[in-house]
């Protein structure tokens, strides 16, 4: 089986790269390199250095014609897409528009999507979230999303091209940046193995949900063969505080450092969490990693990787 990931070279979807060549299937990444890492790659995938808004992305979906379009290529900054939303939607709605034309016209039998649960229902009313909540994204990337699964739907309606959109719940594990607003777990990581003084937003009690990464490209390979058409949430079920999560770093890693309480930042979710029934039901899916142990192996690949 051909299959296009793109964003590949970035954190998830490097890892779904993996999982995919593994299984026998044809790998070809998109990726421009500006967030991902050519270190992520392995050399066995196809790497198009490209622009998923520019028409040779459009180009080479016609040209290599594969099964399943993958789309992880995004801008993924909260903060950015609130100082930039024009950005944002080009990448992340004009780019993905441009791959869907393409692979409506290149005979893709389907496209798997990967959206946001937190993004795409903003501040919740039931926890966890199933799919059917309201959806109320709370920032232009979160819109950004749900117009992408949206387009989604369109694109099954008129021209009958399946999709599953892949609602991720706080993706943490190996290979995960600690730059930009990357997820907390590397940021805690990378100031731990530094040295420095990790800073809590507010009080540290706002929470979350934690997938570890393994448990996602699970889903990922789950759903190449699956016929359900929709939006799956991807998660655990749980909630847990920035403040636990800190503690169990710590822990990996038998620090004794201190975390400092910064200002809480202003528009931020105070809960989320997804129910993942669905997926159980329909992917026959279910995350294995416990947290503490996700977070365990997490912090020695950071070990290793910075030899501290």
């Amino acid at each position: 089986m051909k299959i296009v990931v793109t964003g590949g070279a970035g954190f998830i979807a490097s890892h779904l790269v993996d999982a995919f060549l593994e299984r026998g299937h044809e790998v070809h990444v998109f990726d421009d390199l500006s967030t991902g890492q050519l270190s992520n790659l392995d050399a066995k995938a196809t790497l198009h250095k490209v622009d998923i808004a520019e028409k040779q992305a459009a180009s080479l979906i016609e040209q290599i014609k594969p099964d399943i379009l993958s789309h992880h290529a995004a801008q993924m900054d909260v903060r950015h897409s609130v100082a930039d939303p024009t950005f944002d939607a080009r990448v992340n709605i004009l780019g993905f528009i441009n791959l869907l034309e393409s692979s409506k016209n290149a005979g893709v039998k389907k496209v798997i999507f990967a959206s946001s649960g937190g993004a795409v229902y903003g501040e919740q009313a039931v926890f966890p979230a199933p799919e059917g909540h309201l959806t109320q994204p709370a920032s232009p990337y979160g819109v950004s999303k749900r117009a992408g699964e949206l387009y989604l739907s369109y694109y099954q309606q008129a021209f009958g091209l399946p999709y599953i959109a892949l609602r991720y719940a706080n993706v943490y594990g190996p290979r995960q940046s600690a730059k930009g607003e990357a997820g907390v777990v590397a940021i805690f990581l990378s100031f731990l193995l530094s040295g420095k003084t990790p800073i809590i937003n507010g009080d540290g009690r706002q929470t979350r949900d934690y997938v570890y990464v393994g448990d996602v490209v699970a889903a990922n390979v789950a759903a190449v063969d699956s016929s359900f058409v929709g939006p799956i949430n991807i998660g655990t079920g749980v909630e847990t505080d920035v403040v636990t999560i800190f503690r169990h770093l710590s822990d990996a890693l038998g620090s004794s450092g201190e975390a400092q309480h910064g200002p809480a930042k202003p528009g931020e979710q105070r809960r989320s969490c997804l129910d993942t029934s669905r997926a159980a039901q329909v992917l026959g899916w279910r995350p294995q990693m416990a947290l503490k142990d996700g977070l365990q192996k997490t912090a020695a690949h950071y070990r290793k990787t910075l030899g501290r």
